[in-house]
Order: structure tokens, then C-alpha cells, then sequence
């Protein structure tokens, strides 16, 4: 699979929670931190994402705010 956006992120499924309508999936990436998303529950599902399965995170924005104190 190719993709335009380039800030693509090797990770691997921690957990994936489950609602109602959206799922919450905590990611561990390689230097140990962790990104967590909330996805529609029918993408999870379809996904088939489960603890331990590795994905790519794939961070397509058109602006990111940053604060620094």
C-alpha cells in the first residue's frame, strides 16, 4: 500500500476499547511512548485490530498546534 502522507509511524496495538460508536486504540511506538487515537468502531472492526498487531499510524493534518510554556 503506498500513501502520499509521509508522517508514517511503525507502531504496535497496546489496547483497543471499544464504545458504543468509536474505539480507542493506544499505540506503543519504538522509543516506548504511546499515541492514541479514536476511531469509528466499523474501522476497528473491519481492521481487525487486536493487542500486539503491528500498524502503521498514518498523521495526515493540514495545521498542528504546538504550545511551549
Amino acid at each position: 500500500m503506498k500513501l502520499s502522507a509521509r508522517n508514517q509511524i511503525p507502531a504496535r496495538v497496546a489496547s483497543v476499547t471499544h464504545g458504543a460508536v468509536n474505539s480507542e486504540v493506544v499505540l506503543e511506538l519504538g522509543d516506548g511512548s504511546e499515541l492514541v487515537s479514536v476511531i469509528t468502531r466499523s474501522s476497528a472492526e473491519r481492521l481487525g485490530l487486536a493487542a500486539g498487531q503491528q500498524v502503521h499510524a498514518v498523521v495526515e493534518a493540514s495545521s498542528v498546534m504546538i504550545a511551549a510554556d
